[in-house]
């Protein structure tokens, strides 16, 4: 299906502006078609002016549809719709007309100009399935004196509001709870759901009556100044949304001016009762933050444990006993390093490059000559039951680079590429080389049955934890190349 965007830009003459006013429009009209429980499709003149283009459509969630199949990107040619054609000329809602039957269904409609600074720019045919029509409610009476409200309002270009993008997911809907006021602030009409929700609050009388901006005021908490701005946004004076606690719940409200001949008659307040919701967000944080402390006290007792390390192979009077000691202590480091970087993210996963960098730094510090340890590409976000043993991966091949392919006094070059795959597909794979420039491998050497504890180390965490693959092999001109090929999950 076309979006809105490639419809108007290929068959009609409004500018950005026009068109971003549109986006704006039907980023509202879910409360329209509620309201009116009726079907909504935006019609919009072709450029030549002989026929329209429907480029978007909604259905109520108050009742049945009235079109089965989508709308968008029809066109129907100029006289074929009349109603179409006397909203847009004489820039005025047009009821007139006998239902029309679609599928043995009568359909009433109507059609609502959409003006922007004086021009309209097309036209809403409102389409209501009349099968269910029964002598309705004080809900749905207040329901379709609202849509007649707001459908004026677009008819005269006061809505939607300019520079008020509403989250149609987050912000509340028609069915969440609605509340009829006057103009001056005073409740004509409160919904079951709207009603519910301030008794969750503390209220204990009916809301029709009393002036909300008030009674919201008393159950919030005292704020000070803020009661104030709380008391007009409640009272529906100007279009905003806030939240409202207290005894315990949370009520998220969005106030609706109706101007439907320019002056303020009264507002619509939608509410919708969002304590659970916050409770389980609170919840997580807690969790989020018990994570990221757990993972910055691990790091702390593993400094620890290095620091002990450190301060024993001080104490050793062997050379091959002191250098396993500091060995430790890299080991040891490098895990360090993942859960201080996972102390500070919000979930279980880490930007790698970082933690390469720091590696390769920590590695290069014991480097006998003038080696210079570089990074090419990008690791990427990588989970941490990855992260923690490449970057001891990572560790090992680096200091078994530095201890046995330079000698004290050489210089040479060691450089980490990464390459990712496709982050998006599963099966994703990294693909990581470790080259340097010294001296080589020596003759008959086998990776994969070597002795040697770092690239045991290297072997059991590449190919049992991680589930990927190892070779160690003479680099092209000169020196050693080591190869990992490594399985990661695909970022969202």
């Amino acid at each position: 299906m076309p979006s809105m965007n490639d419809l108007v830009r290929q068959h009609t003459a409004l500018s950005e502006s026009d068109l971003e006013w549109l986006h704006l429009l039907v980023s509202e009209w879910q409360l329209l078609s509620d309201l009116s429980f009726a079907d909504l499709v935006l019609w919009v003149p072709t450029l030549d002016g002989t026929r329209y283009v429907s480029v978007a459509q909604m259905r109520p969630n108050t009742g049945p549809t009235s079109y089965q199949d989508d709308m968008v990107g029809h066109l129907v040619p100029r006289g074929r719709r009349p109603l179409l054609d006397a909203a847009l000329d004489e820039g005025r809602i047009v009821r007139e007309g006998d239902p029309e039957w679609r599928e043995e269904v009568p359909v009433r409609v109507e059609s609502i100009p959409v003006r922007r600074e004086g021009r309209v720019l097309g036209v809403i045919a409102r389409n209501t399935n009349l099968l269910t029509v029964r002598t309705p409610s004080r809900l749905e009476l207040t329901y379709l004196q609202s849509a007649s409200d707001l459908a004026q309002m677009i008819a005269a270009g006061a809505f939607p509001f300019p520079g008020q993008q509403v989250d149609m997911d987050a912000s509340p809907r028609a069915g969440d709870g609605l509340i009829r006021l006057d103009a001056d602030g005073v409740v004509q009409y409160a919904s079951p759901n709207a009603l519910s929700a301030y008794h969750r609050l503390g209220l204990a009388a009916d809301l029709v009556g009393q002036h909300l901006g008030q009674i919201t005021a008393e159950l919030a908490p005292s704020r000070g100044p803020v009661d104030e701005a709380l008391v007009k946004l409640a009272s529906g004076y100007a279009p905003r949304e806030a939240e409202v606690e207290g005894n315990g719940g949370v009520i998220q409200l969005r106030a609706i001016p109706l101007k439907p001949k320019g002056t303020r008659i009264g507002s619509l307040v939608l509410l919708r009762d969002v304590t659970e919701l916050r409770r389980r967000e609170r919840e997580l944080i807690t969790k989020d933050a018990t994570i990221r402390e757990i993972h910055h006290r691990v790091k702390n007792n593993l400094q620890t444990v290095a620091a002990l390390l450190r301060l024993q192979a001080r104490r050793m009077d062997s050379d091959r006993g002191r250098e396993a000691l500091n060995e430790a202590v890299r080991r040891v480091g490098s895990i360090a390093i993942v859960h201080e970087t996972l102390s500070q993210n919000l979930d279980e996963r880490v930007e790698f490059d970082e933690i390469a960098d720091r590696v390769i730094s920590m590695v290069a510090e014991i480097s006998p000559g003038k080696v210079t340890c570089r990074r090419n590409g990008r690791f990427g976000i990588l989970d941490a039951e990855v992260a923690t043993p490449l970057s001891m991966v990572l560790t090992e091949i680096l200091q078994n680079a530095l201890e046995h392919a330079f000698g004290p006094a050489e210089q040479g070059t060691v450089e980490v590429s990464a390459v990712r795959g496709d982050t998006r597909a599963e099966g994703a794979r990294l693909l990581i080389t470790v080259q340097d420039d010294g001296r080589g491998l020596p003759e008959g050497f086998d990776p994969q049955r070597a002795g040697n504890l770092g690239l045991q180390i290297v072997r059991t965490l590449v190919e049992g934890e991680l589930g990927g693959t190892f070779d160690m092999q003479p680099a092209p001109e000169r020196g050693t190349r080591v190869v990992l090929d490594v399985p990661v999950r695909a970022q969202k």
